[in-house]
């Protein structure tokens, strides 16, 4: 089963939820917001995608971090570090698909590609 992770109030997530229910695929949400984000999964996604690709250095939470948590995230523990305890600051949504890959954001000709 494909699951998608993100917040409920994000727009690129409602998009994303959007996208997959008028193409009829099944797939579970986690709230990063309720259920936290699952240490193992976050393992996970770093070593598919990479922490940079994770981290949302753009978003309203990150600008309101305090600069030596910034800094924090300069490294690979403190990058993990900060997405634990700051689920917001993970770009949005994270994707596992059925067959095990892992995508971060929400690319439409992407997404079709893999559910063709």
């Amino acid at each position: 089963m494909t699951t998608l992770y993100g917040i409920p109030n994000c727009d690129t997530v409602k998009k994303a939820r959007a996208w997959l229910g008028a193409q009829g695929l099944d797939h579970q949400f986690h709230d990063f917001k309720k259920q936290g984000v699952p240490p193992a999964r976050l393992d996970h996604w770093m070593a598919a995608v990479g922490a940079a690709a994770l981290l949302n250095r753009r978003g309203t939470t990150w600008r309101r971090l305090a600069p030596q948590a910034q800094a924090s995230a300069d490294t690979e523990a403190g990058a993990r570090a900060l997405m634990l305890e700051h689920p917001s600051v993970i770009r949005r949504p994270v994707v596992e698909w059925q067959d095990g890959s892992v995508t971060v954001g929400f690319e439409p000709d992407d997404w079709a590609r893999r559910s063709a």
